[in-house]
């Protein structure tokens, strides 16, 4: 008999809620988030169609899940909440409203990627990290300057600056210039492994050759996006993205609003491309749009529109394995 299986996942434990088809409880409990703890939940289990909401901490039960043959379905957190709202009418534990939810095949699925693009997403994750803690350790010592009333220009991503902040003999300055280089010293570890890894990927390359797109910036795009070919349209990649405006409409009227949703990440590397390109290539496409656009809408506004349009080529040029148009490219004339 099928088993529908909804699991609440946290760091150190999960509560699970095993229904039959008739939807009544069959077992419930607590286990550790560990091997050990799943072997006790599952043992004699057999077979079921598993959720999970995809929240921190999903990895390692959902691939321990599918290596023994377990459906496994992970779930969107913010479509599934809406969802539960609507169907399930009764108070109880969120493992059991996924339960029901997945019983009822109402489960909002996203998309769980092959392992080695969960790798690169750790690897430039994991950096984006690193080097906004950096950030944060930087502006920890222009807050003590400015405490002491120091004024010094100083340009912390260079050691000659940094000597001359070690000068001052201030105890919470050299703590956290300690801390900085040890930060310094792991990001570079981690680029030159993203160096490395982009430089023997095909979409890796054709991104460079888009100005502004470094070998960082193109693992990031792509650790996000995982594979194009999962996004029906551009527009599609766009939302994905969170660069589509929300759209409030009432009868004839309609109102454009905020950007809301999407990958974060995602969202924060295409702006900075679009940032950089704009600086370095007057000539594309891409530039004079940007350009064009400004003269008539505020420059967040049409830096998103441009941050939109240099999305919709990326998706071409992955769809379409060809390397950046600086003239612009209609692709209707490549099929």
């Amino acid at each position: 008999m099928n088993r529908y299986i909804g699991i609440d996942v946290h760091q150190g434990k999960c509560h699970a809620t095993v229904q039959n088809c008739d939807g009544e409880t069959v077992k419930q409990d607590y286990f550790q988030n560990s091997p050990s703890g799943y072997d006790d939940f599952f043992d004699g289990a057999g077979e079921g169609i598993v959720a999970i909401e995809a929240g921190d901490a999903w990895q390692p039960i959902y691939d321990w899940l599918d290596e023994k043959g377990f459906e496994v379905k992970l779930a969107d957190p913010h479509k599934l909440r809406i969802i539960a709202e609507v169907k399930i009418k009764t108070d109880c534990r969120d493992s059991e409203a996924l339960a029901d939810l997945v019983r009822a095949d109402l489960i909002p699925e996203v998309y769980v990627p092959c392992d080695e693009k969960r790798d690169l997403r750790r690897t430039v994750r994991h950096r984006g990290k690193l080097v906004k803690d950096r950030s944060k350790l930087m502006n920890r010592i222009q807050a003590v300057l400015r405490e002491r009333g120091i004024e010094l220009d100083v340009d912390l991503r260079t050691k000659k600056d940094r000597r001359k902040l070690l000068e001052l003999g201030i105890d919470s300055i050299d703590d956290y210039l300690e801390v900085i280089e040890t930060l310094d010293d792991r990001i570079g570890e981690l680029e030159e492994e993203i160096e490395e890894t982009a430089g023997d990927m095909e979409e890796a390359q054709l991104l460079m050759t888009i100005p502004g797109v470094s070998y960082y910036s193109a693992l990031t795009i792509i650790a996000e996006i995982a594979t194009v070919e999962r996004f029906p349209t551009s527009g599609h990649l766009c939302s994905y993205a969170g660069l589509v405006p929300s759209v409030n409409q009432s009868g004839s009227k309609e109102v454009h609003g905020s950007i809301q949703g999407g990958r974060s990440l995602l969202r924060w590397i295409l702006y900075q491309c679009t940032h950089v390109h704009i600086q370095n290539a007057p000539e594309s496409h891409i530039t004079k749009f940007y350009k064009r656009l400004v003269q008539k809408k505020p420059k967040k506004l049409a830096k998103t529109a441009a941050a939109r349009k240099l999305t919709k080529v990326i998706f071409w040029m992955l769809k379409l394995k060809e390397e950046f148009h600086p003239e612009g490219h209609d692709p209707r004339n490549s099929r």
